[in-house]
């Protein structure tokens, strides 16, 4: 399950070039949902490439699609859903084209946006962010880290009853070898540790395994799939019964690969080994905002958190200096490749 493969036609990838002198007439693009850092990339990139960026913090939605006024384009980000009514507002306000700043674009409905006239396109970022964090979250794991982590915060150093494990003698499974499956599977080469690799183009990977074979045999089963109708619930009870007992589930995907339930009784009954979730089904509300004194609703949140043998982190592996970078430029290369008719 690559994720170029999983990407349907209605929605195009782009990359930019490496030089930004790029000689094109101006064009304009309101910018949603985007948030201090991006903005200050946008002002100090658009002018390079002729670009006038109009920008609101607000995600997108009916309310604000009077910004959209005037620009066949249009950018949006991944922490708010597109609605069909936006969408369709959207179209008629003259907007052909969506750029999301992300790889993934499951909080669009592509089809939707096709039917009313939009085109829907998605980014190609620096793959190494989400993948030096995949090796953070592995290593967390098998050398148990959050139990570390609370002992020591609590002011007991004693060593835990429980050794850690090197990647050196375990399998690893990677489900999805696209950019970022690629990425994770060179770094696993340093470690020295047996790689399974599970993709729609079992050609394109060394260590290729149907994806029960793989689950059987990995010490670590690591999830780099798109979301899509086909993959959502990807580890479902039966997948994750099929895991080896003790071993460990990461996840930097979309938090719909797992079925959540699934997991947490196979973590609280201890058959596996823990987990490192970076994204988590029904995060939307929760990631990305301040909830120190508000009650989280997600009771598997919770009983997740409880664990001492979980990580959870708040949808954070794109986050880096250069895969920002990366996104906004190849957010305006998105729009000016639509308006030269590229895309």
């Amino acid at each position: 399950m690559s994720s170029s493969g999983a990407i349907r036609a209605a929605v195009r990838r782009t990359r930019a070039p490496a030089s930004s002198s790029r000689a094109v007439s101006t064009t304009g693009i309101t910018v949603y949902g985007c948030e201090r850092d991006e903005a200050l990339l946008f002002r100090e990139m658009a002018p390079r490439y002729g670009v006038v960026p109009t920008i609101t913090n607000e995600p997108l939605s009916e309310a604000n699609i009077d910004l959209a006024v005037g620009n066949r384009s249009v950018s949006v980000g991944h922490k708010t859903h597109v609605t069909r009514a936006a969408l369709f507002a959207l179209s008629r306000a003259g907007v052909e084209y969506l750029s999301t700043r992300s790889a993934g674009y499951d909080h669009i409905d592509v089809g939707y946006a096709e039917s009313v006239g939009i085109s829907v396109g998605n980014v190609a970022y620096s793959p190494d962010s989400v993948a030096d964090y995949t090796l953070m979250l592995m290593l967390m794991a098998v050398r148990h880290a959050k139990a570390i982590i609370r002992r020591v915060d609590a002011h007991d150093y004693r060593l835990s009853e429980t050794r850690g494990k090197e990647l050196r003698d375990l399998t690893v499974g990677v489900v999805g070898a696209g950019r970022i499956g690629t990425a994770v599977i060179d770094r696993l080469r340093g470690f020295g540790c047996r790689v399974l690799t599970c993709d729609n183009r079992p050609e394109s990977s060394a260590g290729h395994a149907p994806i029960d074979e793989l689950l059987r045999r990995s010490d670590i089963v690591t999830l780099h799939t798109p979301l899509t109708a086909e993959t959502r619930h990807l580890l479902d009870r039966r997948r994750i019964e099929q895991m080896k007992d003790g071993a460990f589930v990461v996840n930097t995907g979309r938090g719909a690969l797992i079925d959540t339930e699934a997991l947490l009784s196979a973590l609280e009954s201890g058959r596996l080994g823990g987990a490192a979730l970076d994204v988590l089904d029904g995060e939307e509300g929760i990631f990305y905002a301040d909830r120190r004194n508000k009650p989280i609703e997600n009771r598997s949140l919770l009983r997740l958190q409880e664990l001492p043998n979980v990580f959870i982190s708040p949808h954070t592996a794109y986050y880096t200096d250069h895969a920002l970078s990366d996104t906004v430029r190849n957010s305006l290369v998105n729009c000016l490749d639509f308006e030269s008719g590229k895309t």
